[in-house]
């Protein structure tokens, strides 16, 4: 919702802020338009529960490319016109150049956005729950779940929840509202996946994020795979595309330790996963085995997934009778 056209040019007055008290201001703008979204969301998903992840992507992604912001500057200079737009250009590149990173996908974005940079967390936190507020006096019944991105260790999961349940209980007090709500995490970081026992103590929900998982796992880039990835499904080197469908064996086995794991502390805890894996079959099949709640996926693929869902159900119900009449 971030990435909505008209709000581009308020984001990136949010990003270009030179402290917290202009990165506010900009929040504050952003704050009613998070807020009718939700309502809107919220209306449409009466009296079903709607899982809301908190901003993901690195910052830098909100902003232009460099080279085109070089390529506009060096034209204006070159014709000397427009200085004040030159100038403009030239603080924006240099904002495009303290945020890039090497590895983008691996740097500054989840839950450390959301750590380094807390109001912006904090904004999406009072706009989910003055939502929730805001239909729940109209009727509606909500159920928002707040869930925490590319949480990789228990301080993360333990501080960002804190940050989440104060904002969210200081909206709700203020409006006088009984809303409840569930604060959850992404599961990206194979170390989250072995440490899910302790992060359970303080997530309610589990979602892997299996693209982001299998490409920490693998190592593999999902940007850079194509150059090889036709070489070595051809030489057997990989059965399919990982992206695609789920890695049972190592990608699979972390999952089920993060959900064996999770389950111990929170026993009821739900989990599901997000990403392309949710509409493939034998993904589907596997997420059935495991015991998964739900899968996600898009919207184009949610026949295929309730088709695998359905098919896993009932083989797993004719296998259980063989062993009965065995």
């Amino acid at each position: 919702m971030f990435f909505q056209a008209e709000r581009i040019p308020i984001v990136r007055e949010m990003i270009m802020a030179a402290d917290t008290k202009a990165r506010q201001v900009a929040l504050e703008k952003l704050l009613p338009l998070q807020r009718e979204d939700f309502i809107g969301i919220f209306r449409a998903m009466d009296g079903l529960p709607v899982t809301i992840r908190l901003l993901d992507p690195p910052l830098h992604e909100f902003l232009p490319k460099y080279t085109e912001l070089l390529e506009e500057h060096t034209r204006l200079d070159a014709l000397g016109i427009n200085q004040a737009r030159a100038r403009q250009l030239e603080e924006i590149m240099a904002k495009v150049r303290s945020l890039q990173e090497a590895n983008p996908m691996l740097g500054h974005r989840g839950c450390r956005l959301g750590i380094t940079f807390p109001e912006i967390y904090e904004m999406q936190v009072r706009a989910i729950l003055e939502a929730a507020c805001a239909v729940t006096r109209e009727g509606v019944k909500v159920e928002p779940e707040i869930m925490i991105p590319l949480t990789g260790t228990v301080g993360e999961m333990k501080l960002t929840r804190e940050m989440t349940r104060s904002i969210a209980d200081m909206v709700l007090a203020d409006a006088g509202a009984g809303v409840k709500y569930l604060i959850g995490t992404m599961i990206e970081v194979p170390r989250a996946a072995l440490v899910a026992d302790r992060i359970a103590a303080d997530a309610e929900f589990f979602s892997f994020g299996t693209n982001d998982l299998t490409q920490m796992t693998f190592g593999y880039s999902r940007d850079d795979i194509g150059k090889f990835l036709p070489f070595y499904i051809d030489r057997g080197l990989l059965p399919a595309d990982p992206f695609s469908v789920l890695d049972q064996e190592g990608v699979g086995e972390l999952i089920k330790i993060g959900i064996e794991r999770g389950r111990k502390i929170r026993p009821g805890l739900k989990v599901g996963i997000c990403g392309e894996h949710g509409g493939e079959p034998s993904s589907v099949e596997f997420c059935h085995r495991v015991g998964m709640t739900y899968v996600s996926c898009s919207p184009f693929m949610i026949p295929v997934a309730r088709l695998a869902a359905a098919q896993a159900r009932v083989k797993e119900q004719r296998a259980h009778e063989e062993v009965t009449n065995a």
